[in-house]
């Protein structure tokens, strides 16, 4: 929900903001469209990837780009995907749809890259994937943000969206609960409980336990 509202796909109905907004390099964006919204540099990658399964890698990598009019800068983001996500190099001509989950995901991702954004959402990219292309897209994300581009990540697997964040919010019920530098929010016991599966209600039923304790101590 939050990141349908930054990209503009989830509109206001009958009703307004009246408090925050959203900034991009100091401009307001919350009122622009979503295509303006990308235009500025912002993309974002859906929950369960909606990849363009007709087509082929090639044609979804190239359709990320349809903002972009330089030749060059397009070829220059295609190379960098091709390099982040080398599996997809002997893919280029398969159709999308045949793909494993896990390329799948490269793909959305790359096509994403293609816009050339400045912030890049990424909207649960661990969904159904196996643990070692869980822990590869983690490294990919990583190299991601160190090559300049901001990162903004909503994720149920704690585990891995700690391990590559710089800071996390824990948001329930659209309530900011917690937040922290990545380090303290993963030695965090109350993360470590109700996260990540360790400590008392980890030991004991982690389900029953887990809402109403968390619930209890951080609405105190």
């Amino acid at each position: 929900t939050v990141l349908r509202a930054v990209t503009g796909l989830l509109d206001v109905h009958r009703a307004r903001i009246t408090k925050g907004g959203v900034e991009l390099e100091g401009r307001r964006i919350d009122g622009d469209d979503p295509a303006a919204i990308v235009r500025s540099g912002v993309s974002q990658v859906m929950e369960g990837r909606r990849v363009f399964s007709a087509l082929s890698v090639d044609e979804n990598l190239r359709s990320g780009a349809y903002t972009r009019r330089s030749k060059t800068e397009i070829a220059e983001n295609f190379d960098r995907v091709m390099e982040l996500f080398p599996v997809l190099r002997d893919r280029r001509r398969s159709i999308a749809g045949y793909l494993s989950g896990g390329e799948q995901q490269m793909v959305a991702m790359g096509r994403a890259l293609m816009a050339s954004p400045k912030v890049l959402l990424l909207d649960e990219p661990s969904l159904g994937l196996a643990p070692l292309i869980v822990e590869q897209i983690g490294e990919i994300i990583t190299e991601v943000n160190r090559q300049g581009t901001s990162v903004v990540l909503v994720e149920q697997n704690a585990s891995m969206a700690l391990g590559v964040a710089h800071h996390g919010y824990v948001v329930e019920n659209g309530r900011v609960v917690k937040d922290g530098p990545a380090d303290a929010l993963r030695d965090d016991k109350d993360i470590q409980e109700f996260y990540l599966g360790v400590g008392e209600a980890g030991r004991k039923s982690f389900r029953d336990v887990k809402t109403y304790r968390r619930r209890k101590r951080w609405s105190a």
